[in-house]
């Protein structure tokens, strides 16, 4: 049954009540809108097919973020990256409501307009800066829709309409990053490694080019980790490592070197830093290198591409070194096998 009330500011509220159903209550300018609601409303709920949008239109985007950073990210992600993803997100939705973030809202509101923007990484002269790339706006979407499904099955919000981001045609040409330092960079990046204030920093990029380890699994390495002899570091805390997986990583004769380099040590942390000291410092010394778009997790892709161009190592083999689960994400490699072994047929 529905019960229609007018305010003293002249709007209708309308209230529809049925058993089994919680009440449903929503206000409009005129009373015809509220009838017309209240009917569909009921004809819904005779169905048997009704879903409550009252929760979804009273959160709004900054509301579910905070809940999703407080009662869920501690438990699934790791690292600042999608904190920087969820910041832009709040930034230009943050005030929609759950219900009325449409396809619409998300494909010209959002992902038409963040292509536009430019890439913050280019500090030296922003005016010439390339604009932000479709992949990383296809990753920020990809976060949204996680939210959104993360609000329906964790926090009971119901989106009558499903997740918006299932009818939103992704940014086109949003493939992998394949910045590659040349030898003129990497040669430049070194000295000033060599000659920063921190002494961890050579070491670390060494490392993660010469291992092909994400950041967070190299300053998860312990000295009690290593074992020298057979040239392995094994990654024991599955907390700190993507895959969620121990696995053992091979140390080439440059990543031994870099390692008796290093302050000896009995226990402790190989690296004992921060993940953002090491990505200021790093940061600084790319800056000073003039070495542009360049972020840390390039240097496990530069890793994975040296590998590649050796031409004596399978993907399997590669597999064995980066720990990736599937082979899907290393097919962006199989090329650079390919022209190695065509170099060798002569």
């Amino acid at each position: 049954m529905a019960t229609f009330t007018q305010r003293v500011s002249g709007w209708w509220q309308a209230k529809v009540r049925k058993r089994g159903f919680p009440p449903e209550s929503k206000s409009f300018r005129t009373k015809t809108e509220a009838e017309a609601w209240a009917l569909q409303v009921e004809a819904s709920m005779a169905q048997g097919g009704f879903i409550s949008s009252s929760l979804a239109e009273r959160t709004t985007l900054k509301d579910l973020a905070k809940q999703f950073k407080e009662d869920f990210a501690p438990e699934h992600y790791r690292g600042e990256a999608w904190e920087r993803k969820l910041s832009q997100l709040v930034s230009r939705l943050g005030s929609y409501s759950l219900a009325a973030i449409t396809p619409t809202v998300i494909g010209k509101k959002y992902r038409d307009e963040r292509l536009k923007d430019k890439d913050s990484r280019y500090k030296k002269d922003p005016a010439t800066a390339p604009c932000v790339s479709p992949a990383t706006v296809k990753g920020e979407i990809d976060l949204l829709s996680k939210m959104l499904d993360v609000a329906v099955k964790e926090f009971g919000i119901a989106l009558p309409a499903g997740n918006p981001v299932a009818n939103v045609r992704k940014p086109k040409g949003a493939t992998a990053r394949d910045r590659r330092l040349t030898a003129d960079e990497w040669d430049a990046l070194v000295v000033q490694c060599t000659a920063s204030g921190n002494p961890w920093l050579l070491p670390a990029v060494t490392l993660s080019v010469e291992t092909a380890m994400r950041q967070g699994e190299l300053l998860q390495l312990e000295w009690r980790m290593i074992d020298k002899k057979r040239r392995i570091a094994f990654l024991l805390n599955p907390e700190m490592i993507k895959t969620g997986e121990p696995r053992a990583v091979p140390l080439s004769s440059k990543a031994m070197a870099a390692l008796e380099g290093l302050p000896k040590a009995i226990k402790g942390k190989v690296i004992p830093l921060g993940r953002m000291t090491l990505y200021k410092a790093f940061e600084r010394a790319c800056n000073r290198a003039s070495i542009e778009n360049y972020c840390w997790h390039d240097l496990r892709h530069e890793a994975l591409s040296r590998l590649a161009e050796r031409g004596d190592f399978t993907v399997l083999e590669m597999a064995a070194v980066s720990g990736h689960k599937t082979l899907q994400m290393l097919k962006r490699y199989t090329h650079l096998q390919a022209e190695k072994l065509a170099t060798k047929l002569g």
